[in-house]
């Protein structure tokens, strides 16, 4: 599924981001593929995205993304 449209970025774009690159913060998504730099929409989408990557990778839940 389209995550930003604005940059034609998807679900799969992060989650292969973070398994191949070990991104973890919306920072690093934001400079590698440019989520939520232009209209700024799917920041939340992103961050659910991010977290569960980050859940399959590591086994481990990220509360502090999910604040937002």
């Amino acid at each position: 599924m389209y995550v930003c449209l604005c940059h034609s970025v998807t679900d799969t774009d992060i989650r292969q981001l973070v398994r191949s690159e070990g991104a973890c913060t919306m920072r690093e998504l934001s400079q590698q593929l440019g989520v939520a730099t232009q209209c700024g929409k799917c920041g939340r989408c992103a961050k659910q995205v991010l977290c569960e990557a980050l859940d399959e990778v590591h086994g481990e839940t990220c509360p502090g993304l999910m604040a937002a």
